[in-house]
């Protein structure tokens, strides 16, 4: 099987990783993590404008979706730039909801403006105690008047407070871990009954805790049908799967590199360490490790937009599980190939190696999807 880009596919990985080198570097990062929002409006508008927001949306909005080799590229290189914008919850997973799930006027108003980027649309899913059991909703949605009322709480929703939208996900029937009835409700960050507690994450990311107390929602929040939002969640969830998994090998190619260029130049017993054979070993483990994630992100993209959701959900989780162990390997090593200096926030190494935990964490942690895994190939 060939992995050969063509000529446009090489043309866009180029122009991503030029513009992520001059505006992205390590400095420049910093102090969009020390900014009062925690990342850059300035990097997001020039995302749009390059194009790059618009490749989960489809052709008649603007896009050019499904897009995937292209998507696969630039997370790669975001991953390798640490790139903290809301990418991941806009671009990939609010642009799949809404595109899934949109009716054709929430299509028409939405899509266009996030591929634009004047539209921030995240997910809001997850609740306290669900882990990684995407059913498990609690949060309540009433139908009463001309409209719905909603009721609950969100946990760790990453870039809630850079969002214009929320996607919320509530129960309008069932149990709390039923499948059936749940739906999914475009709300307004700033809607009466809204709270947020905003918070750092640990890998530089914004995350925070939604509350939703009576929330009054129209009809026309609602995207979908009544009760079947979850084939689309599901999808939309591993769509975000492979996108995790090409961030991750972008963040392992800089871990790597960076460790690499450390040990030619940290000298013990007056020669660099690399010299040293156990260390080289060492490096070389770190190497196939990478190589293997880069093989199973390739995989994942190939079956990301399947329609067969058994088997896409085995290979994706096939996927995640060889990343996962990749990014806890790779960045323990480079942590400690790197002494106490790799722990200190003044080398990008500790941030890629808080990446990559944060990484295998989310969307289901490696034991989630080895579980799936075996699950779906029963």
């Amino acid at each position: 099987m060939h992995f050969n880009l063509t000529d446009e596919q090489g043309a866009l990985r180029d122009m991503v990783q030029r513009f992520l080198a001059q505006e992205y570097a390590f400095d420049a990062r910093g102090k969009i993590l020390r900014s009062a929002d925690g990342w850059s409006r300035e990097i997001w508008a020039k995302l749009g404008e390059m194009g790059l927001l618009a490749l989960q949306v489809p052709e008649e909005h603007g896009g050019m979706a499904p897009a995937s080799v292209e998507t696969m590229l630039t997370m790669t290189a975001m991953g390798k730039a640490l790139v903290v914008e809301p990418y991941l919850s806009s671009a990939i997973l609010g642009t799949a909801l809404v595109r899934s799930l949109g009716s054709k006027a929430q299509r028409e108003e939405l899509l266009p403006a996030m591929a634009e980027g004047t539209r921030i649309a995240a997910p809001a899913h997850g609740e306290a105690g669900a882990r990684y059991d995407l059913s498990r909703v609690a949060t309540s949605a009433r139908r009463g008047g001309a409209g719905f009322t909603l009721d609950g709480r969100k946990a760790v929703v990453l870039h809630a407070s850079a969002a214009d939208l929320l996607l919320v996900t509530a129960r309008t029937s069932g149990e709390v871990d039923d499948e059936r009835g749940i739906s999914l409700f475009a709300v307004p960050r700033d809607s009466p009954g809204v709270k947020l507690i905003a918070y750092p994450t640990i890998d530089g990311q914004r995350g925070a805790d939604v509350t939703l107390s009576g929330v009054l929602l129209p009809e026309g929040a609602l995207l979908g049908p009544e009760g079947g939002a979850f084939p689309a969640l599901s999808a939309a969830w591993d769509l975000g799967v492979a996108a995790l998994c090409a961030e991750a090998v972008g963040v392992l190619q800089a871990t790597l590199d960076a460790t690499t260029e450390y040990t030619r130049t940290r000298k013990q017993f007056g020669v660099p360490i690399a010299r040293f054979q156990a260390l080289q070993h060492r490096m070389a483990d770190m190497l196939m490790h990478v190589e293997q994630a880069r093989s199973m992100s390739y995989l994942s993209w190939m079956y990301a937009s399947s329609e067969d959701g058994r088997e896409r959900r085995r290979r994706l989780s096939a996927a995640k599980v060889t990343v996962g162990q990749a990014c806890r390997f790779v960045g323990q090593q480079a942590v400690q190939l790197h002494g106490g200096m790799g722990v200190t926030d003044e080398l990008a190494v500790s941030h890629c190696f808080k990446r990559l935990m944060a990484i295998e964490m989310s969307l289901g942690d490696t034991e989630h999807h080895l579980e799936r895994f075996i699950t779906e190939s029963k």
